[in-house]
């Protein structure tokens, strides 16, 4: 079965097939820098790293263009509020988002261009509109895109552009249509004269459109395979870059693909809404690997409702996995290496669940038929299928950036000095508990344990002596 994606422009699953065989360009809109990221900005990114490394997991070479807008009107007025420069409150914004997708585990873009890095592609985009006549200039310093001079204006989102509501930048009586949108902007009064650049057309600063069309354009060429981003964008952002490339004579994106929302209460999570929740607060209680899982789990198109649950589900469910792998690496000899990991044949139903537009659930089903058979083989003693199940279910793993043992999760994520200090109290009780068996007492022995598992460790007894781990938090299903 070959990759079929939901190309939201068509409405429909479509088989993948790239511009150039075996090599797959992704322009995704990346972050607005305004604020740092909630967990709502960050999705995005997960879902489409689960993408990136399917593509490259089945032989592509996949380029990765995820821009940061840096220069916006939100960025302005919360540095002026903030009384910082707005370059740095911009720089500020963007180090965030990027500890969030470092601490997530998500893999660099292959490029991360900023639009102000980009102004001079920009104005060539512009003039070439303003030549054919796709756009004119209204003001000194303001160029408008004519939706009318499009004809396709508006087959993203399968609207009329008569039904479409007013493009809510610029001056209504400065445009020959209001649903005309903004290619470039005046300096207003009051703006720092370092948010501005010298045009042809006058002084000002890029609309948000058309600085993706300028850096889609300028490193993946005039067309290429995917363009992604969260579903809100589709109308107007989405819709005003095809447009405007489109018109400019680019065949750009072949293939559209759109993230759903996380969600609280229905709502999507913004911050104007009051229910941001900031990656790096979430992360001062919540491991990363666990974050990550909950953004992962659900397939990339659906709504993920956050709610008191959704971690406490995640938790015990990573906790199965993580100690899964811990056990098995502990029993079977031989290290398992990236090499053998990269090599391995993927059971058949979960790359069938992954060529099916990345559905994750039914991937995951699968890595946990063959995580219940791993501790099947671990109670059995059976070491060749112990390993054999461990390399399946890390390899599975790792196509979806979750694999337990890999550098980005196996050094742990919680300061060493509580583990250590965990490590020696729990190890005493043992030695203790130990010391009861080795007397016959056997309540004292039963009371030590009771006493563990009441503060949450799990102790389990081997040929070899106790070992001991954090007990899961109870769930609705044990699917061990």
């Amino acid at each position: 079965m070959s990759l079929r994606l939901f190309d939201t422009a068509t409405r429909e699953v479509r088989d993948f097939v790239p511009v150039v065989p075996g090599r797959v360009g992704i322009y995704l809109c990346g972050a607005t820098v305004q604020a740092p990221p909630h967990i709502g900005h960050v999705r995005s990114a997960v879902a489409f790293d689960v993408l990136v490394r399917w593509l490259r997991r089945t032989g592509h070479d996949v380029t990765l263009v995820r821009n940061v807008t840096d220069i916006d009107d939100k960025i302005l007025a919360r540095s002026a509020e903030a009384g910082v420069p707005w370059w740095a409150w911009a720089m500020q914004n963007e180090r965030a988002f990027t500890a969030a997708y470092d601490a997530l585990g998500v893999l660099p873009p292959t490029y991360e261009p900023r639009a102000t890095g980009h102004v001079p592609a920009m104005v060539a985009l512009m003039q070439r509109l303003v030549d054919t006549g796709h756009a004119y200039v209204a003001a000194e310093g303001d160029v408008y895109f004519d939706v009318r001079s499009y004809a396709d204006y508006g087959s993203l989102t399968s609207q009329r552009l008569d039904d479409m509501a007013p493009a809510p930048d610029g001056r209504a009586d400065d445009k020959r249509d209001p649903h005309d949108f903004a290619l470039w902007k005046a300096s207003k009064p009051g703006e720092p004269a370092t948010a501005a650049w010298d045009t042809p057309f006058g002084r000002g600063r890029p609309g948000w459109h058309l600085e993706c069309s300028a850096m889609a354009q300028r490193y993946l060429g005039d067309t290429f395979d995917i363009h992604g981003g969260g579903l809100d964008l589709r109308f107007p952002h989405h819709e005003n870059e095809q447009a405007q490339s489109r018109a400019a004579g680019y065949g750009f994106a072949r293939y559209w693909l759109h993230n759903g929302w996380v969600t609280q209460s229905g709502a999507k999570m913004s911050k104007s809404l009051g229910n941001g929740l900031l990656v790096d607060v979430l992360l001062e209680t919540v491991r990363p690997a666990v974050v990550r899982y909950a953004l992962t789990a659900v397939q990339y198109r659906s709504m993920l409702e956050w709610t008191a649950d959704t971690l406490v589900e995640s938790e015990a469910t990573w906790d199965r996995l993580a100690g899964f792998v811990e056990r098995a690496a502990e029993r079977v000899p031989g290290e398992v290496t990236a090499a053998e990991l990269a090599a391995a044949e993927l059971p058949a139903p979960f790359a069938a669940a992954l060529d099916d537009d990345l559905n994750v659930p039914a991937a995951l089903a699968v890595v946990h038929e063959h995580l219940r058979a791993g501790n099947t083989a671990l109670a059995s003693g059976d070491d060749v299928a112990v390993r054999a199940e461990l390399v399946s279910v890390r390899a599975m793993l790792d196509v979806l950036g979750l694999d337990p043992a890999s550098p980005q999760w196996a050094a742990g994520t919680t300061d060493d000095r509580h583990a250590a200090a965990l490590d020696a109290l729990v190890r005493a009780e043992l030695d203790a508990r130990a010391a009861a068996r080795a007397a016959r007492d056997w309540a004292t022995a039963d009371a030590i344990r009771d006493r563990l598992a009441a503060a949450g460790v799990a102790v389990e007894d081997s040929a070899t002596g106790a070992r001991w781990s954090l007990a899961a938090r109870p769930t609705t299903e044990d699917e061990d």
